[in-house]
């Protein structure tokens, strides 16, 4: 691990409180609404953003003239999943797919329209470009599909984790929202879901339980539900996605990593026998996915967002918790990391803390051109390691080979 990475991802930001996921309504741009998603439906209240003095030193980037080698490009497009805008996929972004230099695509409620068949059509065009790339295995495509308010395609589940978790029975009810879940991703052609949310949330109308994400106050609870959902929907041959780790149940209402920054200042010992509890009861459920969360856990690692986190990847879930899945960042243009800088020293950080996979949401081609191009550039200078990062793209490639 360089050095001039390392002080990307220890950032000493200097953040006050605030906390959250999932941008309002309101806002003028596209909504990150990626795994830490808010209803589309619902504004969510934020508070003042506060004032940053980020003092990292600048990260290397890839030099503006010179090109990536065509084996770093090759290598660092299979860690990348792009977004786009509209109901046709770009020809850009097809161009990358035939070339082998993408992971996936995200899709969001702005590209199914009002007429569903428009998403298959376009899920059709992808796969035809899969095909012809030099070697070929499906893209992983996915949506967040929670259910009951966060919910991107036509369809079930209609149940919120909320809901279920007031169910009379409700580890069935888990079990039947993770197989709806599956049936409405599997009647699109797609086949990764971002849920279910593991937030163990604290008081009523805070954060993660006034969108209805979150099944109970209880983490065992939360383990035995979100694992039912999870083993439904894999048995379906859907990947799920466990997030946020390492949990934002204690954020209070109104926070908002689309929106700013995030301190949540809990004490190791609470994360660990509550927010991570439920993460537990997933990896032994072989969860595919675990999500990483963009708020800062100060017990854990001071000032460095937990997706861009070596102590939290590694120590906390790889080796702690003994995931050996595939990691995945929540919106890489999360307006939380605005201290950070742009796109490029965005995905430098998170490839340098060891996650597989960066989630460029912004529905914009560009966006996703510009991660892969910085890590290209890094690993051709070697200021990210080779062998760390081609064990990442393996272990995307084997979940993509894992699926249909």
């Amino acid at each position: 691990m360089s050095l001039s990475l390392r002080s990307v991802g220890l950032l000493t930001l200097g953040l006050a409180l605030a906390a959250g996921c999932g941008s309002p309504a309101k806002s003028p741009s596209p909504s990150p609404a990626t795994g830490s998603a808010e209803p589309t439906t619902n504004e969510q209240p934020t508070g003042p953003s506060p004032s940053l003095s980020p003092t990292a030193s600048p990260s290397p980037t890839a030099s503006p003239t010179a090109q990536p080698s065509a084996a770093a490009a090759d290598l660092a497009g299979q860690r990348i999943v792009y977004s786009y805008p509209g109901t046709t996929p770009p020809a850009a972004l097809l161009q990358r797919i035939r070339e082998g230099r993408v992971a996936g695509v995200i899709f969001f409620a702005e590209n199914v329209g009002n007429d569903p068949s428009v998403l298959r059509t376009a899920v059709s065009q992808l796969r035809q470009a899969e095909q012809q790339a030099p070697h070929p295995r499906p893209l992983l495509l996915m949506t967040d599909q929670e259910g009951g308010l966060v919910r991107r395609l036509p369809g079930g589940p209609a149940q919120s984790a909320k809901d279920v978790g007031r169910a009379a029975n409700p580890t069935a009810a888990a079990t039947a929202t993770g197989g709806q879940a599956a049936a409405t991703l599997s009647g699109f052609g797609l086949n990764l879901n971002l849920a279910p949310v593991l937030d163990v949330f604290r008081t009523p109308g805070d954060f993660a339980d006034s969108a209805q994400r979150s099944y109970s106050t209880d983490p065992a609870v939360v383990g035995k539900l979100g694992s039912a959902f999870i083993k439904a929907q894999q048995g379906a041959g859907v990947a799920a996605t466990a997030k946020h780790f390492p949990g934002l149940g204690s954020a209070p209402a109104g926070a908002n990593t689309d929106e700013e920054p995030v301190t949540l200042n809990v004490s190791a010992n609470q994360l660990r026998t509550v927010d991570e509890r439920p993460y537990q009861d997933a990896v032994a459920a072989n969860v595919k996915l675990v999500m990483l969360s963009w708020a800062i856990y100060p017990a854990l690692d001071p000032g460095t967002p937990a997706g861009m986190s070596g102590t939290i990847v590694r120590d906390e879930l790889r080796d702690r918790l003994h995931f050996q899945g595939v990691t995945v960042t929540d919106a890489l243009e999360a307006k939380a990391l605005d201290p950070v800088g742009g796109t490029d020293k965005r995905a430098l950080a998170v490839a340098d803390a060891g996650v597989d996979l960066i989630l460029c949401s912004a529905r914009d081609v560009n966006q996703g051109d510009q991660a892969a191009t910085a890590l290209a550039g890094a690993l051709d200078s070697g200021d990210l390691d080779r062998d760390a990062f081609t064990a990442s793209a393996n272990r995307v490639d084997a979940l993509r080979d894992s699926l249909k």
